[in-house]
């Protein structure tokens, strides 16, 4: 893929230092470390061709899971990983979302209402998927949080991705759900709706909600009991059209996991007062659009959508949760009559290539960012002097 021209750390840039002053420490880190994100200022390393001798010097990457650039290796490895753990059945996309009504108090209580989000849609599709009257078995997946529309409003919904069947509840045989069918829509979300409210009604009680701005009334008991009454429409479950078998699960899988709310290629300008970004029109047949926005609005849009420390964006349920995945999974396998125990798949790292003669590139010093800055001014210097 092409190198985009424009990147977050570009407006960043624009938006200039005094943007920083209005923000919270956590908003402020995920800045820096966009911004010195593969430069000389996270230190780097030195490479050497091993044919030609030629060197380059390559910068480190932040790591920052907010970071446009670097969320593309992380995704990279993780389904390397998902490759080994991938079932010879159909696959299903069922995507949750809750109502506009809730979504202020979901800002204001990001990592317990979002676990909270989490844990409803997961024990619903259980709870639903193992009902004998609709696929009565134990199934198992993976969710993945997103937050963010395609404009960066806030747009909190998971991405389910399910292998259309389970193992039956006696744990004796595989069941096959229907090849177009998996859950009905109506039920999940009567499910979702219930569980969510549920919990959201245990953590008022416990008094572990915080309440303030244009939610401070909810402190009041009848006003929350109000609040919890109106929240009985708009919890959206959407299962998309099966896709397929495990061939097409990773390729699938990458378009959702570890992504950030706007990426790099999204951005078409930046100017001294505005950035323009394309975003996809889904309420008109998917029109590609555009939106110009000043450089404060379009990073207050992309900081709204960082995560609190410690709160996961990818988690598991069923017989795919990490204390079940080793003993279940192999039996999945067994009754699909597949190798319960694969082959590991080799590591196969990216190598760099030489720019002159396509060789291998290969790391020969590590070097701080001090260390960097003078092997930068060797490199110019001796080749102001070639």
């Amino acid at each position: 893929m092409t190198a985009p021209r424009w990147e977050v750390a570009d407006v960043i840039r624009k938006a200039g230092s005094s943007f920083f002053d209005s923000l919270t420490g956590a908003q402020r880190k995920v800045l820096k470390a966009i911004l010195r994100c593969r430069t000389a200022a996270l230190g780097g390393h030195r490479d050497q061709c091993v044919h030609c001798g030629h060197q380059t010097i390559s910068f480190f990457s932040c790591r920052n899971r907010h970071c446009p650039k670097c969320q593309v290796n992380a995704r990279e490895k993780w389904l390397k990983h998902r490759q080994q753990e991938l079932l010879p059945v159909g696959y299903y996309h069922i995507v949750f979302s809750v109502p506009h009504e809730l979504i202020p108090l979901m800002w204001q209580n990001k990592k317990l209402l979002f676990s909270l989000l989490f844990q409803a849609v997961g024990s619903a599709l259980l709870k639903v998927a193992a009902d004998p009257k609709r696929l009565g078995a134990e199934i198992g997946f993976l969710c993945i949080l997103h937050t963010w529309g395609q404009i960066l409003q806030r747009h909190p919904h998971i991405h389910c991705v399910v292998p259309g069947g389970g193992l039956s509840l006696d744990h004796t045989r595989w069941i096959s759900s229907h090849p177009r069918f998996f859950l009905p829509v109506k039920v999940l979300s009567k499910e979702l709706r219930e569980k969510f409210i549920d919990g959201l009604e245990q953590a008022y009680l416990a008094k572990e909600l915080s309440f303030y701005g244009a939610c401070a009334g909810l402190v009041n008991p009848e006003t929350f009991a109000a609040f919890l009454e109106g929240l009985k429409k708009g919890w959206v479950v959407y299962a998309k059209p099966p896709f397929g078998g495990p061939e097409h699960v990773l390729q699938y899988l990458a378009r959702y996991t570890h992504r950030v709310a706007i990426s790099n290629h999204r951005i078409v300008s930046i100017d001294d007062s505005h950035v323009t970004f394309q975003w996809k029109d889904y309420a008109h047949n998917n029109q590609q659009r555009t939106t110009p926005v000043t450089h404060e609005e379009f990073l207050r849009r992309f900081l709204q959508h960082v995560l609190p420390q410690g709160l996961p964006r990818i988690r598991y349920f069923g017989w795919r949760a990490n204390s079940r995945r080793g003993l279940l999974l192999p039996l999945c396998r067994i009754l699909l009559n597949q190798d319960p125990n694969p082959s590991a798949l080799p590591d196969d790292p990216y190598v760099p290539h030489c720019p002159r003669c396509h060789g291998e590139m290969r790391i020969i010093e590590r070097l701080t960012a001090p260390q960097l800055w003078k092997a930068l001014q060797r490199m110019v210097y001796v080749l102001d002097t070639s």
